[in-house]
């Protein structure tokens, strides 16, 4: 029997030649005595130890937030000047007028009588006759139109158009302004101050020069 089981060893150890046994690991059994017990080994006294961070301290509790109070403005500078306050806006009247193709808007407002013809003074304007006509509306009204300043601002046709036109526009602004009482007085003196002019140029016809004259013919 003993003979059979080593021939049984002999071939498994045959069918497995890799196979190699691993070492068993070694544990070392308690003594009985406690003197004869391995003492634990001692750090050496060249070994540096980590030195332990130290812990990050918590953050302290901010105080709750409290408002600022308004700081009083600062005073203006010496090299600059004081923004002067602004006027308050008075009584302002438009009105509009017409000639031919020329079309005119005057606006009056509180002043000392000058009147403005596109950014100019009505001085300024060579044509003695075209001044008159524009300055016609603030003489008729007498005193009162030395209370006011006139603007006008006027474009197209040409400069008897346009003059007629402004004299209509501060006409109109001129009753606008100081209301019913003056109407009258224009309305006496000549009726194309408040009222536009209607009439237009005819136009040119063929076999003819003009409007209405024709081409003459001479005969022996």
């Amino acid at each position: 029997m003993i003979m059979a089981e080593e021939k049984k060893d002999r071939k498994e150890r045959k069918a497995k030649p890799n196979e190699e046994k691993k070492p068993e690991a070694h544990v070392p059994k308690p003594a009985d005595n406690p003197a004869q017990a391995p003492k634990p080994a001692e750090a050496k006294p060249h070994a540096v130890q980590a030195e332990s961070k130290p812990h990050a301290a918590p953050a302290e509790a901010k105080p709750p937030s409290v408002e600022k109070k308004a700081e009083p403005k600062a005073e203006a500078k010496p090299g600059k000047k004081p923004r002067k306050p602004r006027k308050k806006a008075g009584k302002v009247e438009v009105a509009r007028g017409k000639r031919k193709t020329s079309v005119a808007r005057a606006s009056v407002k509180e002043g000392s009588g000058h009147i403005r013809v596109n950014s100019l003074l009505s001085s300024a304007i060579h044509n003695r006759y075209i001044r008159d006509m524009i300055e016609e509306p603030l003489k008729v009204a007498g005193p009162e139109g030395n209370k006011v300043d006139v603007n006008v601002s006027m474009y197209g046709g040409g400069e008897m158009g346009q003059a007629q036109a402004a004299r209509t526009a501060i006409a109109k602004a001129l009753v606008q302004y100081f209301g019913e009482g003056l109407k009258g007085t224009y309305e006496g003196m000549d009726k194309y101050f408040l009222c536009e002019d209607p009439r237009r140029v005819e136009p040119k016809k063929y076999k003819g020069r003009k409007a209405r004259a024709r081409f003459q013919k001479s005969y022996r």
